[in-house]
């Protein structure tokens, strides 16, 4: 008794809650299904692309026949088989595998249904799939890189990420990294880029310096970039191949100068030659190089690179760009598409002729390219359309001996082609921007279907906008007092009104101001700065003296309290008569003796004068001129600091103070 037997005895079905398994509408599929146009005679295949293979069952339709024969022969019923028959022939019937009847039944190749990404407005000139096949990198002559998720996508298949990786240059290149966590930007200009698996820029290598002849001294490509590659075991190396005649080994921790330079000779004029095409091997001991003029060389990794190991001068047509340089997984062939119209297999053993050829495949894009399948079996590649206006074909060739297989029509002129061999689906850039992602509902696994089980999108609704504007509902039980809502839901409409007429609830800007400005709101015009500056200021012109004594009134004069009060011990003490005080400066008064006017009150200030007249009248009488030089009193008898004059006695006249 199994053990499922004695849980089910017990009672247990299983552990855990048992969820539905959703499973595919077949009907979606049928959307998708491509329209089989008319095709090409081609020979039948061996078998299958991809797919578990299993041993085919023995035909059934000879044996029938002679069941008929055998019927029409035997006269009565026929005899009870002989149980040890079997064994005197030495034969054993092969037991019935109901999976045998699903693998006749499988598609030949993931070509039946088709989804369509449509965002590039210009011919799809780079295209790489991660490890995993979960995203498409895509690079055209629109200068636009796009990041395309499958598991992110709905069915209007839109990418998560557009960008301009090197301005308004073409995108040439693009290779995702061995564990899809970076992938390699290849454009029109000198330097490669290097960007994580979101699309954001992690490194930028350096250019060389154009004035140096000499190719292998300078630090970097100094010529257009036209393809790359990584190593297929190493994650830190890559190749770059440019217009400079070289192929440069890089190390993605220095971006400042390659590792080793790769200097390509050619035998025409000139010893330079545009290096169109470079990749790796599948165990990374040889780099494999296509060039303008038609030649094809094959360097060892672990040599000087001085010359390389193995050559074809006349590969392809000379003058002609080849797109591609792909290496088998037996590691014994190459596979090259060049520019003129044709498709050879290589064999390393005997490099000095094709194995295979084929052509009649047209060529209008220099990036065409072709690709093996995931077994190794066949090769895909894209022809262009031969007239104006017409389709293009997806060409799907045998290996032994590159015979056409299939056929496909498609929109556009197909430029890049890739075959998956974890999801087996084939993607290729047309030369209208649209990526055409062709699977099978059977043998494909993810990658277009995780599409279809998410259905079609839900159109946008006003309502939807109206939720978005306004804001959630939140719901706190536990909240304090002084934050709670104590009526929620009642009232909202009258309290969204009522804040809608303060202005700082509803962040009402700020009104149009009429008539005249304030609050520095409206600024002033030309004119009114212009006829602001015409009124001179006149401070500098004014006398400071008077300026200070015009606050000196006889009622309120200025003067500090303790000023005052020396003031008055002063006048009270001393017997000042006819003698001249120097305030402010020790030298001796001249024959024009300055005075100090004289009046009744002895605390009142006078402004200093030069007595011009001393006739009649004594002192205090006579002309006075204004004096900023010297401050002086006038009276008789001995000063405190000064010389005597002549003047009136003490008793008769009161002294004076003059202050500024």
């Amino acid at each position: 008794m199994s053990d499922i037997d004695v849980f089910a005895a017990m009672g247990i079905a299983g552990f855990g809650k048992a969820t539905q398994k959703k499973e595919l509408d077949p009907a979606r599929f049928d959307k998708n299904k491509r329209q089989e146009g008319p095709q090409a005679p081609a020979r039948q295949a061996a078998g299958p692309a991809a797919g578990p293979s299993s041993l085919s069952m023995p035909n059934k339709a000879p044996a029938s026949q002679d069941d008929d024969s055998d019927d029409e022969e035997e006269q009565g019923p026929a005899p009870p088989p002989n149980p040890n028959m079997e064994e005197e022939d030495g034969l054993e019937e092969p037991e019935y595998d109901p999976s045998e009847d699903e693998d006749d039944d499988l598609p030949q190749f993931p070509i039946t249904h088709e989804i369509t990404l449509k965002d590039h407005t210009k011919v799809v000139s780079a295209l790489a799939l991660d490890p995993s096949g979960a995203r498409i990198i895509s690079g055209s002559y629109d200068y636009d890189s796009k990041l395309w998720d499958f598991g992110g996508m709905d069915m209007r298949c839109k990418p998560f990420k557009s960008w301009e990786p090197a301005g308004t240059y073409y995108v040439n290149d693009l290779k995702f990294s061995n564990d899809g966590s970076k992938f390699l930007c290849i454009s029109g200009t000198t330097q490669a880029k290097i960007f994580d698996r979101d699309g954001e820029e992690e490194a930028t290598f350096v250019k060389g310096d154009p004035y140096i002849r000499d190719m292998k001294n300078t630090s970097g490509h100094v010529g257009e970039l036209t393809s790359c590659a990584w190593h297929p075991k190493d994650p830190k190396l890559f190749i770059t191949s440019s217009a400079d005649s070289t192929i440069r080994i890089w190390d993605v921790e220095n971006k400042r100068k390659q590792k080793t330079v790769i200097v390509v000779k050619s035998k025409e004029r000139g010893a330079r030659t545009k290096v169109t095409a470079c990749n790796y091997s599948p165990d990374g001991n040889l780099i494999g190089g296509a060039c303008l003029d038609g030649a094809l060389h094959m360097w060892q990794t672990n040599s000087n690179f001085v010359r390389p190991n193995m050559s074809i001068e006349n590969a392809h047509v000379k003058g002609t760009e080849t797109g591609s340089v792909v290496f088998s997984v037996d590691r014994q062939t190459v596979l090259t598409r060049g520019g003129d119209d044709t498709v050879k297999l290589w064999d390393l053993r005997s490099f000095k002729k094709p194995l295979a050829v084929h052509s009649g495949l047209t060529t209008l894009y220099p990036s065409t390219n072709a690709a093996f399948s995931p077994d190794d079996k066949y090769v895909i590649t894209g022809a262009g359309a031969t007239a104006k206006g017409g389709q293009g074909r997806l060409v799907i060739l045998q290996k032994d001996g590159l015979e056409e297989v299939k056929s496909l029509a498609v929109e556009a002129t197909p430029v890049k082609v890739a075959w998956h061999s974890k999801i087996n689906q084939i993607v290729t850039g047309l030369s209208n921007g649209q990526i055409v992602v062709l699977y099978s509902p059977v043998t494909s696994l993810n990658g277009a279907k995780l599409l279809l089980s998410k259905g079609p999108p839900r159109k946008v609704t006003i309502e939807d906008v109206s939720d978005a504007l306004t804001a959630p509902t939140i719901l706190t039980p536990h909240a304090l007092p002084m934050f709670r809502d104590l009526d929620p839901g009642r009232g909202t409409k009258r309290k969204r009104e009522k804040e809608r007429m303060d202005p700082k609830k509803s962040r009402r800007p700020e009104l149009p101001v009429t008539g005249p400005g304030k609050g520095g709101r409206v600024g002033a015009s030309a004119t009114q700065h212009v006829v602001q500056n015409l009124v001179r200021d006149t401070t500098r012109d004014v006398d400071p003296r008077e300026a200070l004594l015009k606050y000196a009134d006889d009622k309120d004069p200025q003067w500090t309290k303790g000023k005052k009060a020396r003031v008055a011990s002063t006048c009270r003490d001393s017997f000042l008569c006819g003698a001249v005080w120097m305030l402010f400066t020790d030298v001796a008064v001249d024959s024009e003796t300055l005075f100090c006017s004289l009046e009744d009150e002895p605390a009142s200030a006078r402004v200093c004068g030069r007595r011009r007249d001393r006739g009649e009248g004594g002192v205090g009488c006579g002309e006075y001129v204004p004096c900023s030089t010297r401050r002086e009193w006038a009276g008789g008898g001995k000063g405190v600091a000064g010389d005597y004059v002549d003047g009136p006695s003490a008793g008769d006249l009161n002294l004076k103070f003059c202050e500024l």
